[in-house]
């Protein structure tokens, strides 16, 4: 089993089933309980099928690795699978299009955790991304 990198700092994205017309985490009714995503089985067939080089090798602990970032899907052993959260490391604009990936693959939203927005695709949307990054770098020894 391949060890997950829990220790580094990451910019966290939470994928569930949430409303549609939701734009962000305040949006969302008191009580909500989001619907599971999927059987367990079937989240991991989808997301091998659409997410190209996606290392599932531990199913519990996914990972995609881009060229200047990495991210590690949180999917767990539970069945159904009710969220994935992933934890993004690294640098470039590029990762927003695999999360954008990842989430349609499996029928979620992406919500960012930092900024406690749903990720759309949008323009201007990787603020949470950026401060992370500015973040990391002016906080953290060794960046």
């Amino acid at each position: 089993m391949r060890e997950h990198t829990g220790g580094a700092v990451s910019w966290d994205v939470f994928i569930f089933d949430a409303p549609s017309d939701a734009t962000s985490v305040d949006q969302i009714p008191q009580g909500f309980r989001p619907p599971p995503l999927g059987a367990g089985p079937a989240i991991r067939q989808r997301l091998h099928d659409s997410v190209r080089g996606l290392d599932l090798s531990d199913p519990a602990w996914g990972r995609l690795d881009g060229p200047t970032w990495s991210i590690e899907l949180n999917i767990g052993s539970k069945d159904p699978v009710d969220s994935i959260m992933l934890h993004v490391r690294g640098s470039g604009d590029d990762v927003l299009t695999a999360i954008a990936q990842i989430a349609a693959s499996v029928g979620g939203r992406a919500l960012d955790l930092s900024t406690g927005e749903f990720l759309t695709g949008a323009r201007g949307e990787a603020a949470g991304w950026h401060g992370f990054q500015r973040y990391r770098d002016q906080n953290l020894p060794g960046n």
